[in-house]
């Protein structure tokens, strides 16, 4: 090999190598971390929501027929139940717009519910991915309301269905559901990640859940119109953090008028106010997860 060739060999293998991108979390000391770097590094990561999303999805056999069948078919049924149920106890007085009034209302509970109860076991179900991986925690609530918000998109199709059917109204005040369904899931993302916290001290939290659920859905305005609530029962509403989105979300869809301002303050104080509680909650405890785990 001649002196040249092996100087342009030695100068080649000094060379650096091009290395991989490399993320590195460092974890914060207990208490709150400076908030701004660390909502940066989630943001940074927020592939890693997006990849336990899809595995939570393929072991609910998401990506199946099947399972895309029953996707669209659970919820559906889940209304027609409901629906000759109230309409038997109102003496077959509902009508159509009842029943898109009932599917959204549904449709929009169900996502809350099973983000929530998904979410809530979401850090004590990643005990081994926490003991021996940094990474910001909150990501994992986070996935578990990507993956309801995955299973509430395929109901849309049924519900435009319907919405023609049954003759409702299409008008531009519809675009409005796009802003009220996001109060929506502002509101159960910051529930979500507060009773994920909640789990890891309180193992029954959980369990109680689906209880709660079943009767929080009776208080919300689902089985029945906002404006219909007796006002012997006016404070049980006024406690609901759903039933201003609630109301907001069928009177766009149902009504195709533009919700009242009242309605949207409420709700955007509601998730602002839950974000705020259970996000600072979860971020400031999440250092002790790992010895509680």
């Amino acid at each position: 090999m001649s002196t040249e060739s092996r100087t342009a060999l030695g100068a080649a293998s000094t060379q650096p190598v091009p290395a991989g991108e490399r993320h590195v979390y460092e974890p914060h000391r207990i208490g709150l971390p400076p908030l701004r770097v660390y909502a940066r590094e989630a943001w940074r990561r927020r592939q890693f929501a997006r990849e336990m999303s899809r595995t939570e999805l393929r072991a609910q056999h998401y990506d199946t027929a099947l399972g895309q069948l029953w996707l669209l078919l659970n919820p559906l049924l889940l209304t027609l139940v409901y629906f000759i149920l109230v309409d038997i106890l109102r003496h077959g007085t509902r009508g159509p717009q009842f029943f898109a009034h009932l599917m959204v209302g549904l449709f929009a509970f169900q996502f809350f519910s099973q983000a929530v109860q998904q979410g809530t076991k979401s850090v004590v179900g990643g005990g081994k991915l926490i003991l021996n991986t940094a990474f910001p925690r909150v990501l994992l609530p986070l996935s578990s309301v990507l993956s309801a918000f995955m299973r509430f998109l395929p109901t849309i199709a049924i519900y435009a269905v319907v919405h023609v059917a049954t003759g409702l109204p299409i008008t531009p005040e519809l675009l409005w559901a796009i802003p009220v369904f996001l109060l929506l899931a502002i509101f159960t993302t910051g529930f979500t990640m507060l009773l994920a916290a909640l789990q890891v001290y309180f193992r029954d939290v959980s369990s109680f859940l689906p209880y709660v659920m079943r009767i929080w859905m009776y208080a919300s305005p689902v089985l029945y119109y906002l404006d219909e609530v007796p006002e012997r029962f006016r404070p049980i509403i006024d406690a609901n953090p759903l039933a201003p989105t609630l109301g907001a979300w069928s009177q766009v869809l149902t009504e195709g008028r533009a919700p009242g301002a009242g309605l949207l303050l409420w709700g955007l104080a509601w998730g602002v106010g839950a974000v705020a509680a259970g996000g600072l909650f979860f971020v400031a405890r999440e250092r002790e997860f790992a010895v509680r785990l």
